[in-house]
């Protein structure tokens, strides 16, 4: 298992934090998604590392942005 940590801007409220969640949660071997939406990290678990650019994908999908 890995875990990594996203800065993702742009959400507001539960729902942004539900499709945040959801979207990434959708990812072959993604286990956990956990957003913190004060601070907008997103810690994802998942069997091996992700690519980056699908994680940016599924977040531009629910209609938020990855930051650096």
């Amino acid at each position: 298992m890995t875990t990594s940590i996203y800065q993702v801007q742009g959400m507001t409220c539960g729902h942004c934090v539900s499709a945040v969640r959801s979207e990434i949660g959708r990812l072959s071997g993604v286990s956990e998604v956990s957003v913190d939406l004060d601070s907008g990290k997103v810690t994802v678990t998942a069997e091996q590392p992700l690519d980056d650019d699908a994680v940016r994908v599924a977040v531009e999908e629910a209609g938020y942005e990855l930051v650096g």
